[in-house]
């Protein structure tokens, strides 16, 4: 009887063993991030499929940027259908929709981009993982441009108030999750420049 325990333990203690060091990965990689708490707590819930590989941790980071992005969306645009809103602040969630749906694509963009990464990874030429790359780090980094943009329109002291937390909140999280899936991107770019 102890000798069928012994496989069963050896098979459980190798599962938590797995865990513990994606969870480190998960923590380790992270630390080059400006919001480090976040990214790990992001993260964590992709530690299956991120395992110890720097691309699918920056492949999950960008889920999660686009995950965080579509909510924004879905709030904006259930604000533009609100009627509380005055002609300055309707104006201000239309262009902020309009910012948060450009970055969208972008962070789209970024995820298909890093697709064509993997496969010239190794079998293409440095210059195309570049250029690949680069692309990545440009859409991501011009993502965050929009998502911070987005709160310009909310700056003027008439649109202090509950409207203009509340968005602030969702972008303010939405920006902090890019800025973490760049950071990623940019250190796995500059190992492999």
């Amino acid at each position: 009887m102890a000798i069928l325990r012994l496989p069963f333990f050896l098979l459980f203690l190798a599962a938590v063993t797995s865990a513990t060091t994606t969870s480190d990965f998960i923590t380790s990689s992270c630390t080059t991030t400006t919001y480090p708490p976040l990214c790990v707590q992001s993260l964590s819930p992709y530690a299956k499929t991120i395992k110890h590989n720097p691309t699918q941790l920056a492949r999950a980071a960008l889920i999660v940027s686009l995950n965080r992005s579509e909510l924004a969306q879905a709030y904006l645009q259930k604000l533009t259908r609100s009627n509380g809103l005055n002609p300055r602040q309707q104006s201000a969630v239309g262009d902020c929709l309009e910012e948060v749906s450009d970055s969208l694509d972008r962070v789209r963009n970024s995820i298909k981009e890093l697709k064509n990464v993997d496969r010239v990874k190794g079998k293409g030429t440095h210059e195309e993982y570049v250029m690949h790359m680069s692309n990545v780090q440009t859409w991501v980094s011009s993502a965050l441009t929009d998502e911070n943009t987005c709160m310009d329109g909310f700056s003027d002291q008439d649109m202090e108030g509950r409207i203009r937390s509340s968005i602030r909140t969702h972008i303010t999280y939405v920006a902090r999750v890019t800025s973490n899936a760049l950071a990623l991107i940019n250190h796995i770019a500059e190992k492999h420049s």
